[in-house]
């Protein structure tokens, strides 16, 4: 119904799969909401900020910046979702004042961008392996096995707080020339021929959440659509140091319990910014003075404003994210229509 196709095996997932084989707003959603006649979308538009009325007590709606005239639009709502993304999302709500919330949407705590996550990539382990030289694999596959967190499920157990899974990825290398001798046709069909079998493993680890780990708007600098630029203050630290060293020790064990050879480690030392998967800032929870959202990921004190990407997230867990979302955004919408039908939104 939607023209969709089956995986090609191509790894253009990152490119919203041209296929529409993977889910993606693209591929999915964006087509059975426009067959509602209710969807507009409006493309080259930056929203600059929410719009709160002090003497209404809620929000009302949007401005937004044209992209190429940089004129300003406000459109109004009822209800609104922001969902832009964990640093965009937390930008928009600091640059977001009133009377009422002088330091942002919601915020009267002081704990809008604060306690920023994201997952720790900064292990990685390689291995070969004698694999049969007579095979090889189909397509670019997109996808990796992986490997469930087995670090204090049950009960602490480790020097380092929670816990981290893993990403396995196989296949044959290629040789590149520059190591090859030989010229012409014999040349030719050296480098064709596919290099010995490898195993990598990497980390995917859970950050601990710091009110320490933020975002703040700069008081100086703006972008070219008059919005503030997001200075973050963001850092691994000791937790995440030994949480690595563990990974790294018994991803090696396993790789040689496997049967590998020549095993390699490295600790990238990354910056957070290489990182993905960003969450928090706009942090769920039961009470108001710990936190922005409630359980329904709408603001204590502003209840028509819902908030369900990753900034939501109070914590990051060590598995991917993208799901969670899509059933916290799920429930949400389906809460706030009860809401609406109610009359109580």
């Amino acid at each position: 119904q939607q023209g969709r196709t089956k995986c090609n095996a191509r790894s253009l997932c990152e490119r919203g799969c041209p296929f529409g084989a993977y889910f993606s707003s693209n591929s999915t959603t964006i087509p059975w909401a426009k067959r509602t006649g209710n969807l507009t979308l409006r493309p080259d538009s930056v929203v600059h900020s929410i719009i709160y009325d002090d003497n209404l007590g809620r929000a009302t709606g949007v401005r937004v910046v044209d992209a190429h005239t940089r004129e300003m639009t406000e459109f109004y709502a009822r209800v609104l979702f922001v969902n832009a993304a964990t640093l965009n999302t937390n930008l928009l709500l600091l640059n977001s004042t009133s009377q009422r919330f002088p330091q942002g949407l919601g915020n009267d705590h002081g704990l809008l961008g604060k306690y920023i996550l994201f997952h720790n990539y900064r292990g990685l382990v390689n291995g070969d392996y004698d694999g049969p030289e007579d095979k090889y694999y189909y397509g670019r596959r997109p996808t990796q096995p992986m490997l469930p967190n087995f670090r204090n499920v049950y009960k602490q157990e480790m020097d380092f707080q929670r816990g981290y899974m893993s990403f396995y990825g196989a296949g044959r290398g290629q040789a590149d020339g520059s190591d090859t001798s030989g010229i012409g046709a014999g040349f030719k069909a050296a480098i064709a021929e596919p290099g010995p079998w490898f195993v990598s493993m990497m980390i995917q680890g859970e950050t601990i959440p710091k009110i320490t780990n933020e975002v703040r708007l700069s008081p100086d600098q703006k972008d070219a659509w008059g919005m503030p630029l997001l200075v973050t203050n963001v850092d691994y630290d000791d937790n995440d140091r030994m949480m690595t060293e563990d990974f790294i020790t018994q991803a090696s064990e396993m790789l040689e319990t496997g049967g590998c050879r020549n095993i390699s480690s490295w600790n990238s030392q990354q910056a957070p910014g290489l990182d993905i998967h960003e969450m928090g800032g706009v942090r769920m929870g039961k009470d108001p003075k710990t936190s922005l959202l409630n359980e329904w990921n709408q603001f204590h004190n502003c209840p028509n404003v819902f908030v369900t990407d990753g900034a939501c997230m109070p914590t990051t867990g060590c598995q991917n994210p993208s799901l969670t979302f899509m059933a916290l955004t799920a429930r949400a919408a389906n809460y706030a229509a009860e809401q609406l039908r109610k009359g109580e939104l």
